[in-house]
């Protein structure tokens, strides 16, 4: 069972994917996943030089501040990236899953769950992978404080990057919405979650 979580930035997802993790879990983060495929994988790698010039691949390091600022400057570009690398991503989720399910059928094992976290599930199409979306959401003054420490940024920034996310629509398209509301043990709203699904 594929099970995916989102939820905007500093609803605390990363948190509970972490938590699940060392309950036992596999968890993917799309994000951590294709950074990796962006420097791994050759074909990417030249579709991304195709798009952006042999520049974008200084010394084999992805140049990040070099396509940043180019995808700010022209959206469309952003587009095309994202036709390159989610294709990628989408199909090294379903490589890992059927290896994950090879190997449990042979040693047996019960945890049968496969947590995708990404922050655009629904955008970049990977909720069609999923059996069911956990949505998670904290309130808006927890998400400041949160990005505000982590990023060590300004809380005009935190608020612009929450409101142009479209992280409320996702609630709404979830099958379950967890509130990270910072009281509540992080352990507590991973058995939640687990309860829901079972």
């Amino acid at each position: 069972m594929i099970i995916g979580i989102t939820g905007g930035i500093g609803s605390g997802k990363s948190t509970i994917a972490k938590q699940l993790r060392e309950m036992g879990y596999m968890v993917y983060d799309t994000d951590s996943e294709a950074k990796r495929l962006i420097v791994e994988d050759t074909h990417i790698r030249q579709q991304i030089e195709q798009l952006f010039g042999s520049e974008v691949y200084k010394d084999g390091i992805y140049q990040t501040a070099l396509v940043a600022q180019r995808v700010f400057a022209d959206h469309s570009l952003l587009a095309k990236l994202n036709a390159i690398v989610h294709p990628a991503v989408k199909a090294d989720i379903m490589n890992r899953v059927a290896r994950l399910a090879s190997q449990e059928s042979q040693i047996g094992n019960q945890k049968n769950l496969f947590f995708i976290e990404c922050a655009i599930l629904y955008q970049a199409g990977f909720d069609t992978l999923c059996d069911k979306v956990v949505a998670v959401t904290a309130p808006e003054e927890i998400r400041l404080a949160r990005v505000m420490k982590r990023d060590g940024t300004t809380i005009e920034k935190v608020r612009a990057r929450i409101h142009a996310q479209e992280a409320e629509k996702d609630v709404k398209r979830a099958d379950i919405v967890i509130n990270n509301d910072g009281q509540t043990p992080i352990l507590t709203l991973c058995e939640e979650i687990l309860q829901f699904i079972q």
